[in-house]
């Protein structure tokens, strides 16, 4: 039986960073990923990392390796296009400058912030990371839990932290439950380019069916590119990932209006399924849940993949001083401190989005007028700010 110290289960970008950041305070660690290649599959997609996350990776000695391949996030735009016409009737613009920071944060290849996590976890002697096994049980004891590996290997550990998806096989055998829902909604999820670079605006645009935004992304061979989730009704992306790219970059630049002149698509399509999802506990007996085995929510806002940094911050701020990682005390005061931060999270971007995607046009039309009190008056906005922020 091999030993360690705390098991992360999951290799993803929050299983790395969470990895990462409990690594950097000297813990022996051992990360299960079920991924064979390691992390080197192609990921088009991108992740903005707001200023709290962006402190945490800085923590676990990754932000370095990612800053200088990402573009800056000074201006949040939300374009409230639910009127009768396919049109903006309302804008707002929340300012980075209105931050601390003076920024909102910056958007990052996910590639390059694997890789970034992957080289922080290099430097880390007291990390050590298996590809392509998974957790297959784990049985608790007084003072540690062993955890037997898909191949037979077994290690005991103090503490399991679970990074190991919507799915986890870690939540399920500690036996904690979870509650979902869908929305009839997905996302469609790619790459396009532009006839000019958006600079430094995240824009995301509120019309019946769910959000789109386009985030700017580093430029291609000297083409500016925009990521795109395209938030909409499943039967409508279903029919939309049937066309070929010229009528989807044409169904996508009338989407838009216009604002960014024509669209071309530059990359293959992802598209996700939207649902929400919160388990019933964050602690089992010498488990932790982080991440999407916590919570699962649509990405609106840039909240999913931050609140998961939140958590990772949490846990790794109580295992620092702690002589017993996975203590029940310890686990407690974890739960204590983020389920309200969760569950708060979970339920304000479910709001969000169904009144977003609403069909019922006095309820778009409540949902312009919000946006426009909420632009307009000074505490409303610093709130917004604050919320945005992970406040």
């Amino acid at each position: 039986m091999e030993r360690t110290e705390i098991i992360v289960a999951g290799g993803g970008i929050a299983g790395l960073a969470a990895a990462a950041r409990i690594g950097a305070t000297g813990r022996r660690l051992t990360v299960v990923d079920p991924d064979p290649t390691g992390g080197n599959r192609p990921d088009r997609r991108t992740t903005a990392f707001l200023q709290p996350a962006i402190e945490t990776l800085r923590r676990a000695d990754a932000w370095e390796g990612m800053a200088g391949g990402g573009l800056p996030l000074d201006v949040m735009r939300i374009v409230d296009a639910g009127g009768q016409e396919r049109q903006p009737r309302r804008t707002a613009d929340f300012e980075g400058a209105e931050t601390p920071h003076g920024s909102f944060g910056m958007n990052i290849p996910n590639d390059l912030a694997r890789r970034a996590l992957l080289d922080a976890l290099s430097r880390q002697p007291s990390v050590t990371v298996l590809s392509g096994k998974r957790i297959s049980r784990l049985l608790p004891r007084t003072h540690k839990t062993i955890a037997t590996l898909s191949d037979g290997t077994t290690l005991a550990a103090k503490l399991v932290v679970a990074a190991d998806g919507r799915d986890s096989t870690v939540r399920q055998l500690a036996g904690i439950g979870r509650r979902r829902w869908g929305y009839d909604q997905m996302a469609l999820v790619f790459t396009v380019g532009l006839d000019a670079p958006l600079g430094a605006v995240s824009t995301e645009i509120h019309r019946t069916g769910g959000p789109l935004t386009l985030v700017p992304v580093p430029d291609e061979d000297g083409a500016p590119r925009a990521s795109v989730v395209w938030m909409m009704r499943t039967a409508r992306a279903k029919s939309l990932l049937a066309e070929d790219d010229q009528r989807l970059g044409a169904e996508l630049t009338a989407e838009t209006m216009g604002l960014f002149g024509p669209l071309t698509i530059a990359s293959d399509r992802g598209a996700f399924p939207m649902i929400s999802q919160v388990a019933h506990r964050l602690r089992g007996e010498r488990v932790a849940l982080i991440a999407e085995a916590a919570h699962v929510m649509p990405p609106i806002g840039a909240q999913g993949l931050n609140t998961s940094l939140s958590d990772i911050e949490a846990l790794a701020e109580l295992i620092d001083p702690a002589t017993d990682p996975g203590h029940d005390r310890l686990l407690a005061r974890y739960e204590a401190r983020q389920m309200p931060l969760i569950l708060a999270k979970v339920a304000g971007i479910d709001a969000l989005n169904r009144m977003v995607r609403t069909e019922v046009q006095p309820l778009r039309d409540l949902r312009a007028t919000g946006l426009g009190l909420v632009n307009g008056l000074a505490p409303l906005r610093r709130l917004a700010i604050r919320a945005g922020m992970g406040g």
